[in-house]
């Protein structure tokens, strides 16, 4: 039977799967609430002149940057509607930061989710960064078909039984 405590990632049995082979939403409801925040990291790369225009808002859409950054944020909270199995979360912050890197022709992402409760906030901090991305793809699309959006990770995670986690 699946350990259904285990969610570090680090092996062990599939945790969203039953001893015969079905999909479950793991049951929480032991668990105790503590704090949990996850950090999540991404970028899109593009053409320079492209984040040139970005940075001057120039695109008759609005403003990339703000608009992106509010996308993620609302990409956070409806986390449980678009991932199959995902527990619906009372986050209790939600925090995405868009940084153009004009060295690397980027537009860097970093999203941080925090909660009290029994479950992780990964999959939130993971799709903040997603829906900013495809945000930022959208918006720029008609200049720029070539984007790419890159490197979306974990890059930190605190909290619950499996404790910490640092990407490298």
């Amino acid at each position: 039977m699946p350990n259904s405590d285990q969610s570090s990632g680090q092996g062990g049995d599939f945790t969203h799967i039953d001893e015969d082979g079905n999909a479950r939403m793991v049951d929480v409801g032991a668990k105790s609430a503590t704090e949990r925040t996850a950090t999540a990291r991404g970028s899109v790369l593009m053409a320079a002149e492209t984040l040139q225009k970005i940075q001057e808002r120039g695109f008759k859409k609005g403003d990339v940057l703000s608009v992106a950054q509010l996308a993620g944020i609302m990409g956070a909270k409806k986390t449980p509607d678009l991932i199959p199995l995902c527990h619906p979360l009372m986050l209790t912050s939600v925090k995405v930061e868009l940084t153009p890197d004009p060295e690397r022709s980027a537009v860097d992402i970093e999203a941080t989710c925090k909660l009290s409760g029994q479950t992780g906030v990964e999959m939130e901090a993971l799709t903040a960064v997603s829906v900013a991305a495809l945000t930022v793809y959208d918006m720029c699309k008609s200049v720029d078909k070539a984007m790419r959006i890159t490197d979306v990770r974990l890059v930190h995670k605190a909290g619950g039984k499996s404790g910490e986690y640092k990407a490298d």
